[in-house]
């Protein structure tokens, strides 16, 4: 690039930087202007019910190609006399005047919009997975498409508040993990930071609702195909694998290599994953994660002998942990669970929002589980 081109590029990017952090600093006591990308599936419908309750929230614009023009209480009735917003053409909806962009979309989307996004000032928090990997080699294998802005990626910072705090704070753009990697990477993370376990040999079985399988019309989440029935797939391979890897490689200098198996359940939302890996020194897993996880808002670490199940996290942003030693065995079992469409996409997105923009981390996000 010539150097006056490079001087007019920085100069950009500065400008926006200026303009982002004049947005965060009047953040605390101004309403955000949000919007959303891809409004009309499962996790837009969540942020838009989370994002209801958020004080400083204000969502201009939720955009559809294809249901521009139609309210957005018509598609989803629970949002009657909450929303008077309808779907709006991206094209038209002013992102580039938001401070902050979700992205609910497929992969791929969030990659090609963002230079534009990040030039007008605006943040992106993309729920897809353009922002996850830093190897964009590693995305291109998994997600069958090369990355459209490896600049960006590089800047980009991976959403996961327990493990990526002060960076995030800092971010232009975050790549919101995914809903199986936030229960493997925090159920195994005090075990792996701590260098107590073989992170060359961990286990994860995962069961998810299928609700992670997105709003869309498919035989295998059809009722008659998954109700009443429980079955693994993805043997051959997962695309959540590499990112449960990378993001338990960044705390130890050992090789970590896990064996994750995803299973669909008849259920609508919820995770439970049951984690195994074999202890190299006798310590109290107990205090181990209630120190590491001591003031975090979101993880909850259960007494000792407790077992946690999906609807005690049900429509909430909190992930529940189980620790303990399987008798007769080297072995420490983990078990956790979480709502998959709040912890495990929206709700961990507004959490990053509020970090971004230097809010309560916990602001919208106070929600009780829902019983029965």
């Amino acid at each position: 690039m010539p150097d006056e081109a490079k001087g007019v590029a920085t100069a950009v990017k500065i400008d926006a930087l200026a303009g982002a952090a004049s947005r965060a600093a009047t953040g605390a006591a101004q309403k955000l202007r949000i919007g959303i990308v891809g409004g009309t599936g499962y996790t837009g419908v969540e942020l838009l019910r989370i994002l209801a309750r958020h004080p400083n929230a204000d969502v201009r614009a939720i955009t559809s190609r294809k249901e521009a023009g139609t309210p957005v209480a018509q598609m989803f009735p629970s949002l009657r006399r909450v929303y008077d917003l309808a779907f709006s053409d991206p094209a038209d909806a002013g992102l580039a005047q938001c401070d902050v962009v979700f992205f609910a979309t497929p992969h791929g989307v969030a990659m090609g919009e963002a230079r534009e996004l990040t030039d007008s000032g605006a943040r992106i928090i993309d729920l897809a997975a353009d922002f996850r990997l830093q190897d964009a080699a590693m995305f291109e294998r998994w997600y069958k498409m090369p990355h459209a802005c490896t600049d960006l990626l590089a800047e980009s910072v991976y959403g996961l508040p327990e493990m990526n705090r002060d960076a995030i704070r800092k971010a232009r753009i975050v790549g919101n993990p995914g809903c199986y990697p936030t229960t493997v990477q925090l159920g195994f993370l005090p075990l792996v930071e701590a260098g107590v376990v073989d992170a060359s040999k961990l286990i994860a079985d995962s069961k998810s609702g299928v609700s992670g399988a997105g709003r869309k019309a498919e035989a295998s989440l059809l009722f008659a195909e998954a109700s009443d029935n429980f079955s693994a797939y993805a043997l051959s391979g997962h695309r959540h694998h590499p990112e449960i890897v990378q993001g338990l490689s960044r705390v130890t200098d050992a090789p970590v290599r896990v064996v994750f198996t995803p299973h669909l359940t008849p259920m609508i939302r919820g995770i439970l994953s049951t984690l195994y890996a074999p202890l190299t020194r006798d310590v109290d897993v107990q205090a181990l994660f209630e120190k590491r996880y001591a003031g975090e808002p979101f993880v909850d670490v259960m007494a000792a002998g407790a077992a946690p199940d999906t609807r005690s996290v049900r429509a909430s942003n909190m992930l529940r942990i189980a620790v303990g030693r399987p008798a007769d065995s080297d072995l420490v079992r983990v078990i956790v669970v979480m709502d998959n469409l709040v912890k495990g996409a929206a709700g961990q997105a507004v959490q990053n929002m509020n970090l971004m923009f230097g809010l309560a981390e916990t602001a919208g996000l106070d929600a009780v589980a829902v019983l029965p």
